[in-house]
Parts: structure tokens; C-alpha cells; sequence
């Protein structure tokens, strides 16, 4: 575990959006790290599909960098509706 330094307005924003979605300054933070790394690892998944991703990792021990990078992501998007 380390210390990051962040600014004041990203300390403030994260305070704001914690308080909204009823997660610490931590938790927030950490959510939008996890979420930020897996979009640029999956840039073709949409936010419903990172959060699955998400939920996935939880199940299987928690996020991983390792794991993450070598994942495949579910169904390609747009595969849900049966579009082609």
C-alpha cells in the first residue's frame, strides 16, 4: 500500500461523488482507478460490461492486473440484442 497525491479538486470530487454513491474517498477512488484501467485494457467494452468485468474479478478473488490483460471480455457488444 502506498500514498498517492492527488489535487484538491480531485480530493473534493472524489469526496462529492463518495458521498452521492455512499463509498469513502477511498472506495471512490478506487472504484474509478479499476474502472479507468480495465477501459483502456477493453476500449471496445461499454460501462455496463467494465462493471461486469468488475463483479467477475470480485467472484474470482479480485481484480488483477495479470488476470485483466488476459482476460476476453464476454460476447462482443451488440451480441446481447441480436443485431448483427
Amino acid at each position: 500500500m502506498g500514498i498517492v497525491k492527488i489535487s484538491d479538486l480531485m480530493h473534493e470530487n472524489l469526496r462529492v461523488a463518495g458521498n452521492a454513491l455512499s463509498r469513502s474517498i477511498n472506495a471512490q477512488a478506487e472504484h474509478w482507478m479499476r474502472v479507468g484501467m480495465l477501459t483502456e485494457m477493453h476500449p471496445e467494452l461499454d460501462y455496463r460490461e467494465v462493471c461486469q468485468l468488475l463483479i467477475q474479478a470480485e467472484l474470482a478473488g479480485g481484480l488483477d492486473i495479470a488476470t485483466a490483460v488476459t482476460s476476453q471480455p464476454g460476447k462482443p457488444r451488440g451480441s446481447a440484442t441480436g443485431k448483427h
